[in-house]
């Protein structure tokens, strides 16, 4: 057969391996996986530069399907490249499956968690600009995107950054089926309506038939041959194709056919096609950066320095220690100082102004590559990106992220800019770690751990200056904390700013002759559940004062642990309770009763020491 039958025969195949999968699964998206098989198997043999047996090679391209949900049809296309059996097609679904009903990287071909909509796109992008910019070397990356998530304001992020960037070897493969979850897209089957958005973006848009296989195979050929911008090819296709059961006809989606055998023998029948998937172009090595053996810095026992300062100038000393470090700043580079990263390192720097969605998710594509991001911006902004972060250890990502301008100790800038649900929401995240410096040297030595630790580290950073209580060689383990003073009647915990607090508040209740333990619980996530046990046991009660929420910060941190070491002791928590307005940042501290007076009445009640007159 020619060239053209081959890939008609070869997306009837994937059809049919739709079916049967969804069937096998009892569940999944055949009909969503139905409509952009032609798109696939013109992909797969003509244009893809993949080794499916070495999915590590550096010239590899890169596949993404953005419509996670049509993860039968990626299975189907593994299956087609030999990279699976037709017995693990069918395991789809089951448990102990690599065929998740959504792909994970667990299949190594897989370069990140799909399925939440919307994010396929902007970590294309991620991997685009480290083809182009890190790494340096030709391999193309392919998206696959539902028409549907083109409501979603992440995907005008990523055409936005893409074109600023020119990255003409990223291609956006659109599936306009014109069918939702519960009805029409917004805008069915306008293509032109897509069109013009991509265009004014700045893209190269290209309308096809999408069950036309030499349109398609035109198109993709444009795509490769198009510079200086990218590509968005937007196919007119039909929801569960080849099917009359299901074809172009509402409520299907998210279900499997309900005459399987008979939808397969429509479709021609089970095949076995296998596809010669090109190999890439193997010219070249990965593109390294030299190290320079930069120290990391170092400050004088009372100086006073911010904490997202330190964190910069850490930043860039790791950098110059380390050529896998990049840097993404969401445009407030001059607030977070990661600035210093930039003047230090300014090919390693990428400026993804303020679009966190895009920014984490370029992080997230990056480190795929082998590279080591770390993203900042304020910690309120990053619950934008939230969704991200959470799918990004669904990803099994190593991603590193710090946020500052964190908690009222801000001041006169008021609650919009205030992060107050940063340590709850990373701590939810799963396989993370929160880490909260209460000086610069803790800082450096935590950036530096950051550096090697695996999963999603958080780093919480301050706007305000801070006293330096740590040496430059002290050392701070995650998962550890520190006890800054001895004490035998009360606990006083804290971290960040709180953790002077505790400070100013033990050497008040030293004077009233209660003798205070300060614990800094620098490591909120993992917590140190042997020196809170200690103190528990030690100790008539424990106070946590947090500059955050009450719920899930350090306080629960606290409890946590407690429960785990199966401790009973009596604790206070003093957090944030009512909404903050602008204020300086010791009245605010006064106001929401997390400074050292709030701290020392709370030990006092504990202990049952009468309040001095």
């Amino acid at each position: 057969m020619d060239r053209s039958d081959f890939r008609r025969e070869l997306a009837q195949q994937l059809r049919v391996d739709s079916v049967r999968a969804s069937d096998a699964g009892g569940s999944g998206h055949p009909t969503s996986s139905m409509s952009a098989a032609d798109l696939l198997a013109v992909l797969l043999d003509g244009h893809l530069r993949l080794d499916f047996e070495r999915p590590a090679d550096p010239h590899n391209d890169h596949l993404i399907f953005s419509k996670g949900h049509a993860s039968p049809l990626l299975y189907a296309c593994l299956k087609a490249a030999g990279a699976i059996d037709d017995e693990e097609l069918l395991t789809f679904r089951k448990l102990g499956s690599r065929l998740e009903g959504h792909p994970t990287p667990v299949l190594p071909w897989v370069d990140v968690a799909t399925g939440s909509l919307g994010q396929g796109l902007p970590v294309g992008v991620g991997l685009a600009l480290c083809a182009q910019r890190l790494d340096r070397l030709p391999y193309r990356v392919w998206v696959l995107c539902g028409d549907g998530e083109l409501s979603e304001g992440s995907v005008w992020e990523a055409f936005d950054h893409a074109s600023h960037e020119r990255l003409d070897n990223l291609t956006a493969i659109v599936d306009v089926n014109r069918l939702g979850q519960t009805g029409e897209t917004m805008h069915g089957w306008d293509l032109e309506v897509y069109a013009q958005r991509a265009r004014a973006f700045g893209w190269e848009a290209i309308e096809v038939a999408g069950h036309d296989v030499r349109e398609i195979d035109a198109a993709f050929a444009r795509a490769r041959e198009t510079t200086g911008r990218p590509t968005v090819i937007l196919a007119r296709t039909k929801k569960g194709r080849g099917v009359r059961d299901v074809e172009d006809l509402p409520d299907r989606h998210g279900k499997p056919l309900q005459e399987p055998e008979r939808a397969v023998q429509e479709l021609g029948g089970v095949r076995d096609l296998r596809v010669e998937v090109a190999a890439p172009q193997r010219a070249g090595e990965p593109h390294r950066f030299a190290a320079d053996g930069s120290e990391p810095p170092r400050f004088e026992l009372g100086e006073e320095v911010a904490t997202r300062k330190a964190y910069g100038q850490a930043l860039a000393a790791l950098g110059g220690a380390h050529g896998d470090v990049v840097a993404l700043d969401g445009e407030v580079s001059n607030s977070t100082y990661s600035e210093l990263f930039r003047e230090a390192h300014p090919e390693r720097y990428f400026e993804m102004y303020i679009a966190e969605q895009q920014m984490v998710a370029a992080a997230v594509g990056m480190q795929r590559r082998g590279w080591r991001p770390f993203c900042s911006t304020f910690a309120a902004f990053l619950t934008r990106a939230y969704d991200f972060v959470r799918m990004a250890a669904v990803s099994r990502a190593d991603l590193r992220l710090c946020g500052s301008h964190a908690g009222v100790s801000i001041g006169e800038d008021g609650p919009s800019q205030m992060g107050l649900e940063d340590l709850a929401a990373f701590r939810a995240v799963h396989g993370s770690t929160v880490l909260y410096p209460c000086d610069a040297h803790q800082t450096a030595r935590l950036v530096e751990r950051m550096a090697q630790r695996e999963g999603i580290s958080y780093l919480r950073t301050h706007r305000g200056a801070t006293p330096v209580i740590y040496g430059p060689d002290d050392d701070f383990e995650i998962g550890g904390s520190r006890v800054v003073r001895e004490g035998d009647d009360v606990t006083l915990v804290g971290a960040g700013v709180t953790l002077h607090e505790a400070l100013a508040a033990a050497e008040r209740l030293a004077g009233e002759g209660v003798s205070a333990r300060v614990v800094d619980l620098y490591t909120v996530k993992p917590a140190d559940v042997d020196t809170l046990r200690a103190a528990a046991a030690e100790t008539a009660g424990i106070v946590t004062a947090e500059d955050h929420w009450r719920a899930g910060g350090l306080g629960d941190a606290v409890l946590d642990a407690l429960t785990e070491a199966d401790a009973t002791v009596r604790v206070r928590k003093l957090a944030v309770d009512d909404m903050p307005g602008s204020g300086k940042p010791a009245e605010l501290l006064r106001e929401a009763g997390i400074d050292a007076d709030a701290i020392a009445a709370a030990a006092r009640e504990l202990v049952g020491a009468a309040t001095p007159t």
